[in-house]
């Protein structure tokens, strides 16, 4: 029997409105960065959106996630794609990891090609910190195309 992991995802409170479908996708393909979830099983136990900028919503929500039995927190691809950037995401992710101990994943569904080739004039990513925070997300043009 695989081990079910269980995670929460949070995503950017621009897109409160998402239904999540690209999210779900990339979960039910392990695409993106649920790629590194292919041999478990994944139940979601949470999805709100960060609350707006600052990001009120952070403080609480990973606790009720938590609760109900999530050890991973997902931040939704769309604070890395969302122009500008979610210029939190640093504090968010090193806050639930010392406040709550929990394992926080930037990314779920890989970066759609459009913003890839925003992003990628604009130069938003250069940053070797960006590197790392798109990293899970980053895939193949073809797998960006199918995400546009």
């Amino acid at each position: 029997m695989k081990e079910t992991k269980k995670i929460g995802i949070i995503i950017c409170d621009r897109y409160r409105d998402c239904a999540g479908g690209k999210c779900f996708r990339a979960l039910k393909n392990r695409e993106g960065a649920f790629s590194g979830y292919k041999d478990h099983e994944v139940e979601i136990v949470g999805y709100t959106s960060c609350g707006g900028c600052p990001g009120g919503n952070v403080e609480y929500a990973p606790e009720e996630m938590q609760k109900n039995g999530a050890g991973i927190i997902h931040f939704a691809t769309g604070l890395v794609v969302g122009y500008p950037p979610c210029p939190y995401i640093e504090h968010f992710r090193d806050y639930i990891k010392t406040k709550f101990a929990m394992e926080v994943v930037v990314g779920t569904h890989p970066i759609p090609q459009k913003y890839y080739i925003t992003h990628m004039k604009l130069g938003t990513w250069e940053d070797p910190t960006w590197q790392d925070l798109i990293q899970p997300t980053l895939a193949d043009e073809a797998t960006r195309l199918v995400y546009d």
